[in-house]
């Protein structure tokens, strides 16, 4: 969600013809008419051995890939990635790595945990707030949100004091980290932004406050404590913003069915 009101502790939220022989005896509607013997054993034991052969070269393709064969491989067979492809070496199993790409997990993780549907309710959103934050940074990350999420605020987005919808609608708040960019690292504070595209409203032919789509920046600073990355502080731009394509917009039954059948991602890059 992309909120811009907020202050710098804020996060969100072709065709041819083809010729055609008929067999003979044939008229275009029954089947071909059967020989009167059958294949040799020759012809059989021949494409038999085609496809071995055909399969062996398959599997030896293969060895390119696997960084262990040792072997450098065809080089058309196994491609170096795109600049424009996703980066990073491996998933984190738990906690995040203490280096650039560790710090780029942790701030498109955070993000993703900030601009949910979670910060809406007070008691979730409290958990989130006490997991991700420094200690030093805890109480005051924890006041600026909870001031964010005012009932003032729940009420004229369409929500109860709770943060419940209404009867009959879903609430929808999603942040779709697209890319990280590290603008400050030494090995104790970071600093990383985390461009963002980010889906918010309700679902329901009775809301008034439908899904829209957005695009903002979300700068996270970071800190290594206790063994890993803990935010310190959070800011939030919009934009970068790509031109809308030219796809239908869905109907409100068919964007609830989507929230309701496509999970939202609880680890990101």
């Amino acid at each position: 969600m992309s909120l811009d009101d907020r202050h710098d502790d804020d996060l969100y939220g072709g065709s041819g013809q083809t010729r055609t022989r008929l067999p003979e005896g044939g008229d275009g509607y029954g089947g071909p008419r059967r020989s009167g013997r059958s294949p040799s054993r020759s012809v059989v034991m021949v494409v038999g051995v085609v496809v071995l052969l055909v399969a062996a070269i398959a599997f030896a393709n293969r060895g390119g890939d696997d960084p262990a064969s040792g072997g450098s491989g065809n080089s058309g067979a196994n491609p170096k990635a795109s600049p424009t492809a996703p980066t990073g070496t491996k998933p984190v199993s738990s906690g995040f790595a203490h280096d650039e790409q560790g710090v780029q997990s942790a701030a498109a993780n955070y993000a993703v945990q900030l601009g949910g549907d979670g910060m809406f309710r007070a008691d979730e959103r409290r958990k989130i707030v006490q997991q991700l934050s420094d200690p030093s940074a805890r109480d005051r990350l924890q006041a600026g949100f909870d001031a964010d999420y005012s009932t003032s605020f729940l009420k004229s987005v369409g929500l109860d004091a709770d943060g419940r919808a209404p009867a009959g609608t879903t609430f929808v708040n999603r942040t779709l980290p697209a890319g990280t960019k590290v603008t400050g690292y030494t090995s104790n504070r970071s600093t990383v932004e985390v461009w963002c595209n980010g889906l918010f409203g309700l679902t329901g032919a009775s809301s008034k406050n439908p899904v829209t789509s957005s695009w903002f920046t979300v700068t996270l600073q970071l800190q290594w404590s206790d063994g890993d990355w803990k935010i310190l502080k959070t800011s939030q731009k919009t934009g970068p913003t790509p031109v809308n394509g030219d796809n239908p917009i869905s109907g409100s039954d068919e964007i609830g069915d989507a929230v309701k059948d496509f999970g939202g991602f609880t680890y990101a890059r």
